[in-house]
């Protein structure tokens, strides 16, 4: 198994910028994720969040975690669980509109930090949208653009902690699922792993490396590249040991963004016989709606009941514009 793609972001302004762009292409074509390091968010901002949500983690959510496992007497479990996740989540809303200040428990500092974290991670993911665009062939911004709705982007953060698992085996940290937005940013715990993607029908590690930011590509990324990008099963296993944090932000369309395969890709494929299937076209608040029922379900018949409620709608959202 070839290795896991770790991309340089500093390479991408000097002579090697041409082989970087080939890894990050390769890297959403054939893997749907990869690690960035040099990626310009400090590092001293990175270990502040770190260790702010390690700090708020033990002092507002360990208890409660306990006593939900306690509750529903999982600690006793004897078949394996499928219906929960062995995780303690929080959710922040930074786009169109930030809720950061109307979360119970934060402490001020917290509040501060995460804004300011969430603001580099915004630039950091229209940057990589443009270098995508460039590997596509398409127009600079096209993908920003076609994120923005009326309102321009969402964009939220899930601060995750896996605790100590006493029985693994029967709990998934995560269960399997692809992302149902556009780019996923994902700062993960260096020391304690879990995060697994599916690739070639094997679960391979995503590494946890000091300081980098993981990649992943969501669904709408994969419909409006018609399929040339795809979203990928992933999870989180459960560990015995050590409790790992996982803050992933997503950055997707706006609400009423439509959401369609770029035009000039889909005359391109069907011009050279390939992925003739094109994927649905649908209002992006609508596809929230259907996964949020079917998360942990196979993505493709999510996009089947997309192009037949659009079908039955008769193309109520108007033709697929060219530009």
């Amino acid at each position: 198994m070839e290795n896991f793609p770790v991309i340089n972001m500093e390479k991408l302004n000097g002579e090697e910028r041409g082989a970087t762009m080939e890894k990050i292409k390769d890297a959403c074509e054939n893997w749907g994720f990869f690690e960035l390091l040099n990626h310009g968010i400090p590092y001293e901002l990175l270990d502040t969040v770190e260790r702010m949500t390690k700090e708020h983690y033990k002092k507002c959510m360990e208890q409660r975690f306990k006593e939900l496992v306690a509750s529903k007497a999982l600690e006793g479990a004897q078949a394996e669980v499928n219906d929960m996740d062995w995780e303690s989540t929080f959710h922040l809303r930074h786009l169109p509109e930030s809720n950061i200040s109307e979360i119970p428990d934060l402490q001020d500092e917290y509040r501060k930090v995460m804004k300011e974290f969430a603001l580099k991670l915004e630039k950091l993911a229209e940057e990589l949208l443009d270098l995508l665009c460039e590997n596509l062939g398409i127009e600079k911004g096209y993908l920003k653009k076609a994120f923005y709705g009326s309102k321009g982007p969402t964009f939220g953060t899930k601060v995750s902690n896996y605790p100590p698992c006493p029985k693994p085996e029967l709990f998934k940290g995560l269960r399997a699922h692809t992302d149902a937005g556009g780019i996923i940013l994902l700062f993960q715990d260096d020391k304690v792993s879990g995060l697994q993607l599916l690739k070639d029908g094997q679960w391979i590690d995503v590494p946890p490396m000091r300081h980098s930011i993981v990649i992943n590509i969501g669904d709408q990324l994969e419909v409006i590249t018609n399929g040339k990008y795809k979203s990928v099963l992933h999870r989180v296993i459960a560990q015995t040991n050590g409790n790992r944090m996982s803050i992933a932000s997503f950055y997707n369309p706006g609400s009423d963004a439509v959401i369609y395969p770029v035009p000039a890709m889909v005359e391109k494929d069907q011009a050279e016989e390939k992925n003739v299937n094109v994927y649905p076209k649908f209002v992006f608040e609508d596809y929230m709606k259907l996964y949020a029922g079917l998360k942990f379900q196979a993505k493709e018949p999510r996009f089947e009941a997309m192009k037949a409620a659009t079908e039955a709608a008769n193309v109520k959202l108007g033709p697929i514009a060219t530009a």
